[in-house]
């Protein structure tokens, strides 16, 4: 057996790539996550929420991965094939450059099943030798699975899933694995293609002539897609690589978005805090359909809407109400919540976890984040169906009855139920959203009713959620505790984004909460949250910061904390959930909340600076 990869981090060596030490390609339906050394480290099949093949990125000894890397001592250098979501590999060493061409074809209608992962390795100057090692463990590396070499094929066949690897180079066994050593000169190339395989879907092999028309294709189609943008402003690079990344976060089948295509990346190193962010949340989905919309795309919150749309039933309202705050991506409620000891999870972050308990809390917010979707895809994109404005007028109804009860809030806190002003305020924009629609369109509403309860709501808020001895806006009724949340009052219009009393609040949350740019959610010491462990600053709040600082007119800080903020990215412009106090990414990775305010604050900010 080769000796295993060692990476350097901030911690001295270790078995594991840094969480931002990876790309990620996809096909719409599942991710798969390579590291900068040429390791697949994560990758579900067949879509986001299915059980592991490769989990290296959880347990780099029995987590299962797929190298492919340069036996010869290399620097390595990774970048996105320009506006596409092709990922390219390079590796440098004294006796030649070689590239590795990775990426998930999204072209052919016909065989959507296959769930193809191409590697296509190229020799580009001198001679390299390369190491190929292909080590699935089904299903998070509990089930046992066989290998078989039938003409050139390679099957790896569990119970559940069986996967297809196919070679240019000759490939031996090597236990449950195999491998291969092979040297490319100037000019020469080697492809490798994973496939999934079954009754409707049979082994097929991916010759030199196959991988460059899929590359093609693949190519064609990412930038097909990206060209539907409107955006022309500043930071265009990283506004259209969030985009990119959002579409990658697209379930096609349903048009679900999930928040993260990972499980259980640890929020801090050997913590507790580590969850499964693979599903559909509410609020994430709607924030980022409404990035999207901003940049001129439509068709995501076209099928998000319907998704949602066919989920509203107050006839079986759950404990969450009319709808839940995350789904599977196939639409499905329960999502169970389990922990895998049999994994170590991420350089000894355990537990790994898979489903996610929040499922069924309580968080008012989401129907603030929705309707608020809804109402930009009617002003910007196409009109509200007959069915999706009852829809929302059943939502509104709804929230009309039970905004004034307290709930787990956004950030999923799991310390009992409070009144969160964020709650409250994401319900004051359900109903100012409706109402606005209800107004242009001329579409039946009890706007009577509906104006009281918005109005009520308002009160409440600048009655019970200001503090007068901290002169801010806090998180939650009666309370003094800051609460990043509350950057959301301006942006969403609840309060002018000169108001005093919001000045007051934006300097009393820079003084507490912000850390050259970084923006903690809250101090968990002055408001416990129930979970153990420190978490890093939230970049989804360091972007909402950077956002209420350009509407209250103060240019040069935004403009300096949106710059500090494009520093933390990963060398492909792509961010986890938080970031810590050594500036490393953490949590799920990567994060749509992260990108989707990017490009809002992107946006904003270049608009303002003219």
């Amino acid at each position: 057996m080769a000796e295993p990869t060692m990476y350097h981090g901030p911690g001295g060596p270790s078995r594991y790539a840094p969480i931002a030490e990876h790309g990620l390609i996809g096909d719409l339906r599942t991710v798969a996550l390579i590291d900068t050394h040429g390791t697949v480290d994560w990758y579900c099949c067949p879509s986001f929420d299915a059980p592991s093949v490769f989990a290296a990125i959880l347990d780099a000894d029995r987590g299962g991965c797929f190298e492919l890397t340069s036996i010869a001592p290399a620097r390595t250098k990774q970048f996105y094939f320009p506006d596409t979501n092709v990922l390219i590999t390079r590796f440098f060493t004294e006796d030649g450059v070689g590239e590795i061409q990775d990426f998930m074809p999204v072209c052919d209608v016909n065989e959507v099943e296959r769930h193809r992962l191409i590697r296509r390795v190229i020799c580009v100057r001198g001679t390299i030798p390369f190491r190929a090692r292909v080590a699935p463990r089904f299903d998070y590396a509990t089930r046992p699975h066989t290998v078989r070499m039938l003409d050139g094929t390679t099957l790896f066949e569990s119970d559940t899933l069986s996967l297809a690897l196919t070679s240019t180079v000759p490939l031996e066994c090597d236990g449950m694995d195999v491998r291969a050593d092979f040297k490319l000169s100037e000019g020469e190339s080697a492809v490798f293609a994973l496939d999934r395989v079954g009754d409707t879907i049979a082994p097929r092999c991916c010759p030199h002539a196959e991988a460059e028309r899929e590359f093609t294709d693949t190519v064609a189609y990412w930038r097909r897609w990206l060209s539907a943008s409107l955006y022309r402003g500043r930071w265009r690079e990283m506004v259209h690589r969030s985009a990119l990344t959002l579409k990658l976060l697209t379930y096609a089948p349903t048009g679900a978005i999930v928040a993260a295509p990972t499980t259980s990346l640890p929020e801090r190193m050997g913590g507790t805090r580590n969850w499964d962010y693979r599903y559909l949340w509410v609020r994430d989905a709607a924030f980022a359909v409404y990035a999207l919309l901003r940049l001129g795309f439509t068709e995501e919150a076209a099928a998000f809407m319907t998704f949602l749309s066919q989920r509203v039933d107050l006839r079986d309202e759950g404990p969450s109400g009319p709808l839940q705050i995350m789904y599977g991506i196939d639409g499905r409620t329960d999502l169970p919540e389990r922990e895998l000891p049999h994994l170590e999870g991420h350089q000894g972050s355990a537990p790994v976890r898979v489903g996610n308990a929040a499922a069924t809390q309580l968080q008012l917010d989401i129907y603030g984040a929705l309707i608020d979707s809804m109402y930009l895809y009617d002003k910007w994109g196409k009109p509200l169906s007959s069915c999706a404005w009852d829809a929302v007028s059943s939502l509104v109804e709804w929230v009309c009855c039970n905004w004034d009860q307290p709930d787990e809030g956004v950030w999923e806190t799991r310390g009992g139920r409070k009144n969160f002003l964020y709650s409250r305020l994401m319900c004051w924009v359900a109903i100012e959203r409706a109402i606005r629609i209800a107004t242009h369109r001329g579409l039946p509403a009890d706007l009577v009713r509906w104006r009281e309860c918005r109005d009520a709501i308002y009160r409440q808020i600048m009655r019970r959620g200001w503090c007068e001895r901290r002169q801010a806006f806090v998180q939650h009724e009666d309370g003094d505790v800051l609460d990043a949340a509350v950057l959301m009052m301006p942006l969403t219009k609840f309060v002018a984004p000169t108001d005093p009393k919001w000045l007051s609040t934006l300097d009393a949350l820079t003084q507490e909460l912000v850390s050259d740019s970084l923006v903690y959610r809250y101090n968990p010491e002055a408001s416990p949250d129930g979970l153990t462990g420190e978490e890093g600053t939230f970049s989804i709040c360091s972007f909402w910061y950077v956002e209420a600082l350009t509407r209250a007119g103060r240019l040069d800080e935004a403009r300096l904390a949106f710059e500090k903020m494009l520093t933390y990215a990963n060398h492909l412009g792509l961010y986890a959930e938080e970031i810590s106090h050594t500036g490393e990414q953490q949590g799920n990775f990567p994060q749509a909340f992260t990108h989707l305010a990017l490009i809002s604050a992107a946006f904003n900010l270049d608009r303002a600076l003219g």
